[in-house]
């Protein structure tokens, strides 16, 4: 079995582990510093809104001899706005300029194939007016807001409502990081962008709802027992698919870092860069928020319940009563004899939720028992 392999079954086991839950104000305060960040993005340059959302012209040429920089330059100065020059495999040329006219569009067109030397009716002109854009655009706002619903609705039915909420809150924080990117690095945001960030959306969610399935397994009956509270198990049920969570999200940004880096990059295929950046980045901050944000705001509201505060406070006084060698009645037995039996019929191979990982098990002494 390979290293990694190894030490995912001792993450499912419970033999190893990491106290993601235990330090959550730790990620908490990194989640805000980075939302804050996006946040402060978006409101000083904005989104770079695409040719489909501000309206305007796309020209495309045969094969010139003209270079993109010096198209870009002709382009801009016909114009006034600075254009989007890409170079086609047929060694045309594809000149995108927003927030022009009809008639603006038809001058720019003449103006451009008298300076790149060829006949008006060689250039393709298509023109795009704002209103499809702002069609996409509210349709897509629709299709999130019916998403967030049911995806609520959902998950309060199939596990409980404080799931529920966790799940919107990691949904929210993953579009924020995911935009505030778009906004600081200048991409363009095209319908592409929208198709990646729908996607982003169902992969973080699926992510979470595994980390939940098996918190609410582990979690059945919980009450019954006083060796653990709820963030513990919260913390076990995690790092036993922490491996798991890696592996897919490893997996899945490989491809969409080739399409990111090598093809947008380059290759230069700009076209490539609208949909791969907003999944990169979404399927990170997916990753992040599944492991960081959702399972500790579980644990954080759950912990208000009424049962889960008396539960740590009998998990808690017992461990107290043990490490001050409390516990021997007048008789001589053993006050926690009862409780020993009880954890004798639990699993021993378990280690405390905030173990590090690569920590050995230390070998269990026995009880004391009644002579």
């Amino acid at each position: 079995m390979s290293r990694l392999g190894s030490m995912g079954a001792r993450l499912y086991r419970g033999e190893v582990g990491y106290d993601f839950v235990g330090k959550r104000m730790l990620w908490y305060g990194v989640s805000i510093l980075i939302t804050i960040t996006a946040i402060a993005g978006l409101m000083v340059q904005g989104l770079n809104m695409g040719i489909e959302f501000k309206g305007g012209v796309v020209v495309t040429t045969p094969k010139l001899s003209v270079s993109t920089e010096e198209a870009r330059e002709t382009a801009e100065e016909i114009s006034g706005h600075i254009p989007i020059v890409q170079e086609l495999g047929s060694g045309g040329l594809r000149i995108q300029i927003s927030d022009v006219t009809t008639s603006e569009s038809n001058k720019i067109k003449s103006e451009l194939a008298s300076d790149f030397g060829v006949a008006t009716n060689d250039l393709t002109a298509d023109i795009v007016g704002p209103s499809w854009g702002e069609q996409i655009a509210n349709k897509a706002w629709t299709g999130l807001g019916v998403f967030m619903v049911l995806v609520v609705v959902y998950l309060a039915i199939a596990f409980e409502w404080r799931m529920a909420i966790a799940a919107l809150i990691a949904l929210i924080h993953d579009l924020t990081i995911t935009v505030g990117i778009y906004a600081l690095v200048g991409f363009e945001v095209t319908p592409g962008t929208v198709i990646g960030l729908l996607t982003i959306l169902g992969y973080s969610l699926y992510d979470t709802v595994v980390v939940f399935d098996g918190l609410k397994e582990a979690s059945k009956d919980i009450t019954k027992q006083t060796r653990w509270t709820y963030s513990e198990i919260a913390n076990r049920s995690l790092n036993s698919t922490l491996v798991r969570s890696i592996n897919t999200t490893v997996v899945a940004l490989l491809p969409v870092a080739g399409l990111l880096f090598i093809g947008g990059g380059v290759l230069g295929a700009g076209m490539l860069n609208d949909i791969s950046l907003s999944l990169f980045v979404g399927l990170a901050a997916g990753a992040y928020s599944s492991i960081f944000i959702a399972t500790p705001l579980v644990a954080d509201l759950k912990e208000r319940d009424p049962q889960m505060k008396a539960l740590k406070k009998r998990v808690l006084a017992k461990r107290a009563a043990q490490a001050a060698g409390k516990g021997t009645s007048e008789d001589g037995s053993t006050e926690f004899a009862d409780a020993a039996e009880r954890q004798d019929d639990e699993p021993q191979d378990a280690a405390p939720a905030g173990a590090v990982v690569g920590q050995r098990r230390q070998p269990t002494r026995g009880r004391g028992k009644r002579r």
